[in-house]
């Protein structure tokens, strides 16, 4: 990987041991990436008109290990209909198969099935000598069945799933994904993560009715959130971080992907 001169061993985003960072080009110029010392970079999908332009994907190609995020049910990136997309991305850039979040998918794109169209763009990425993440929220046994490096989310079983997945005799490439927010303040850590951990499940039954989900949250949901965010998310100084992501790798994780929940500054 080529790095700027910025780019020191001392940065926060070398302290937290991550592999790469993941960014959403709708909330910062995806072109900072190549100032962190971090050698991989995956871009969220947030719509067909977010997604970087040839030169600025070409680009970070060149600067990084480049993972761009393609919802096999959206235009452009429909291995069973239009699939126009795929031939705008770099040659140098792989591709992280997903079923598709439905804030950025039309209606139409939302009724397509998922099983086949994964199982073919998986196909096709090796056609071409390359080797598929693959999303895994919402269709884990069919990324499991698609093959390539099953790309998860951070939860609170992640530890027991994957020492479950190794003794059954899963020898492939894990990849994790986590909302990563480097600072032992716990309001600005529910600030940043609240609302995400108490969209799961578990947290939102375990909330009272009608909590704040962020700084401002008491009693209760205070003490369900502070504990919650440690589980969805990456928290603490950049030390701590760097420790949880040691003891993942330990674990049976490959590579620990991190999205800057405060922001890209705040991994420099």
């Amino acid at each position: 990987m080529k790095l700027t001169e910025s780019a020191t061993a001392d940065s926060v985003a070398a302290r937290t041991n991550l592999d790469g960072i993941a960014l959403k080009p709708t909330e910062c110029d995806v072109t900072v990436a190549a100032d962190l010392p971090l050698g991989l970079v995956c871009l969220d999908y947030e719509g067909r008109e977010a997604l970087p332009d040839a030169d600025a994907l070409a680009g970070l190609a060149e600067a990084a290990d480049l993972r761009v995020t393609t919802p096999v049910r959206a235009d452009g990136f429909d291995p069973r209909g239009d699939d126009s997309l795929v031939e705008t991305l770099p040659d140098a850039a792989s591709r992280v198969l997903v079923a598709g979040h439905g804030a950025y998918l039309s209606e139409t794109e939302r009724k397509r099935a998922v099983a086949p169209r994964l199982g073919d763009a998986a196909a096709a990425v090796r056609a071409v000598g390359g080797t598929p993440w693959v999303g895994t929220e919402g269709v884990e046994r069919l990324a499991l069945a698609a093959g390539g490096v099953q790309y998860d989310l951070l939860s609170r079983s992640t530890e027991r799933d994957v020492r479950g997945l190794r003794a059954a005799g899963f020898d492939g490439e894990l990849a994790l994904y986590a909302p990563v927010v480097p600072t032992d303040d716990e309001d600005d850590v529910l600030d940043a993560v609240g609302d995400y951990a108490a969209r799961r499940r578990p947290v939102r039954e375990a909330l009272p009715e009608e909590a704040a989900t962020d700084a401002a949250a008491t009693g209760r949901a205070r003490e369900v959130l502070s504990k919650a965010v440690r589980d969805f998310a990456l928290v603490g100084d950049p030390e701590t971080v760097g420790e949880r992501v040691r003891d993942l790798k330990d674990h049976g994780v490959d590579y620990v992907v991190g999205y800057p929940a405060t922001g890209v500054d705040a991994l420099r």
